[in-house]
């Protein structure tokens, strides 16, 4: 009994680890994947074009102090990782990357809406909101419910 109470006071305990931590990791990899995956969606048409309407919110009001050239990069690099890096989560394949890329994301996201004139409290608690979620991603792993766990636990046995 004590060997138990002293593993689940730290979260180290069979029930913790074998359902609750990969059912709440999986959550919150579905969570914020569907968060970045709409925002992405928003910036593309129909063809998954970066729209006209997306380069210019770059040029003028994310990166205003940087080249058109470099505005224009960003604003097609951040819209196809908004696509990409949340189905990774979701399907849990290169778990870590894509939230350390969703991570950064964010973190420029909200830094780039705190310098403009429509920020907004609840933006900001949004973003970090997501900020942390995506850091218990990155530290805790996707969880047992992922092809990473799959990949990993074929690697050890081979």
């Amino acid at each position: 009994m004590k060997r138990f109470l002293a593993g689940f006071l730290i979260g180290d305990c069979a029930p913790l680890n074998l359902f609750l931590k990969p059912v709440m990791l999986l959550g919150f990899r579905l969570y914020v994947a569907y968060v970045f995956f709409k925002s992405g969606l928003t910036k593309v048409d129909d063809s998954y074009m970066v729209t006209s309407s997306t380069i210019d919110l770059f040029k003028y009001e994310y990166m205003p102090y940087v080249s058109e050239n470099l505005a224009t990069i960003g604003a097609y690099l951040a819209s196809y990782a908004e696509l990409a890096l949340p189905i990774l989560l979701v399907i849990g394949f290169l778990t870590r990357p894509a939230a350390l890329g969703l991570f950064i994301l964010n973190a420029v996201a909200a830094y780039s809406l705190a310098q403009t004139d429509f920020a907004s409290a609840a933006g900001h608690w949004q973003h970090i909101a997501w900020g942390i979620i995506l850091a218990v991603i990155f530290s805790f792993g996707p969880g047992g419910l992922s092809l990473d766990k799959l990949i990993s636990n074929k690697w050890k046995n081979s």
